[in-house]
This record gives structure tokens, sequence and C-alpha cells, in this order.
């Protein structure tokens, strides 16, 4: 039987790969898209180190079952931060874009 450890470590190696592969295109979309990607990984990376309990209090109610509420805190703030972020790279890849007729990173194009 799979376990929840299991498959939330193979989500997060599969968007950091994907992640990875996407900022090493050549394409501006492409680029936002990776980052975008990897964030994600990092906001699931986080929010796994509350450890994950089914049905567990976030207050201190029986010592068996605790959950930490600082990660989720910490997953909330970085989605906020993340989203910002994401846009403020959106609008720089499409001032490069007019600026250089091209959506390439480099404005180059083979």
């Amino acid at each position: 039987m799979i376990s929840l450890e299991f498959l939330i470590a193979t989500a997060i190696g599969l968007l950091v790969s994907t992640g990875i592969y996407l900022i090493l295109r050549a394409r501006t979309f492409a680029v936002v898209l990776g980052l975008a990607m990897i964030g994600y990984a990092v906001n699931i990376f986080l929010f796994a180190m509350g450890r994950l309990q089914v049905r567990s209090a976030a207050i201190l109610t029986d010592a068996s079952k605790v959950t930490d509420p600082l990660p989720r805190a910490l997953v909330l703030t970085a989605i906020v931060i993340g989203f910002a972020t994401t846009g403020f790279v959106v609008e720089l890849a499409l001032r490069n874009r007019n600026l250089h007729q091209s959506d390439h990173v480099d404005s180059y194009e083979p």
C-alpha cells in the first residue's frame, strides 16, 4: 500500500523536475510557469512539514494526534507572496516582449 508521505514526496519531485525543465526553456512563458511550479512544490513541502495526519487538530488536544499550525500559516503567506511575484514577473515578461518584439529569454532568435 502506498503511503501518503510517498505520494506527497512524489508530487514534490514531479513539480520540481517539471519546473526545472521549464526554467531551462528559452521562452519567457515557460520560465514563468517553471517558477510557479517550483513555488507550488515549496508550498507543498512546507505544508507537509506540519505532519501529515488525518483528522487531527492544530491545537494541542491529544498528544498523539497533533499537527503544527506554523507550516500552514507559512504556506498561506507564501501563496500570497508567490501570486504577487508571479504577477510582477509576467509584467516584466510582457514589457520585454513589447520592447524586443520577441518572447525569447535573451531576445535572440536562433
